[in-house]
């Protein structure tokens, strides 16, 4: 049985500055990719303040962005600076969706790294409750 090595490849339609953004976004989150976990939460919770929440629509065209600038990101390991520039990305719009890490919640063990609205799982083949959230970041009230 074969399995796909890489996510597909959507939003082949992007204009210029949306790419070059994305482009952006993927180069800061490599970086942040790189620190402790707990760095990043505290980055990422600087960041977020003063964006309002972001919407499904929103959070699904900036993955879609940014797995379309970025083969690391379209990758099945690369769920960590997607996550992270998936974020960035809706920042750099003005909104924030909630970026999550976690667990499978049945074995065997499988980290995972995502962004949610709402408690759904954004552009995720997985059911909204199959990770276990041990770390998140979530928007900011107003």
């Amino acid at each position: 049985m074969t399995t796909p090595m890489t996510l597909p490849r959507r939003g082949e339609g992007i204009p210029l500055p949306r790419r070059l953004l994305a482009r952006a976004a993927v180069a800061l989150a490599r970086l942040l990719a790189l620190l402790p976990p707990a760095r990043i939460r505290m980055v990422l919770g600087y960041i977020r303040r003063g964006a309002r929440p972001a919407g499904l629509g929103q959070a699904s065209a900036a993955r879609d962005a940014v797995t379309t600038v970025s083969l690391v990101c379209r990758g099945a390991q690369g769920c960590v600076p997607r996550s992270i520039s998936t974020a960035l990305l809706c920042r750099a719009w003005g909104v924030w969706p909630t970026w999550c890490v976690g667990a499978r919640k049945v074995g065997p063990f499988a980290a995972h790294a995502w962004v949610e609205v709402d408690g759904v799982l954004v552009g995720e083949e997985f059911s909204d409750d199959y990770f276990q959230r041990l770390m998140i970041v979530p928007p900011v009230d107003s």
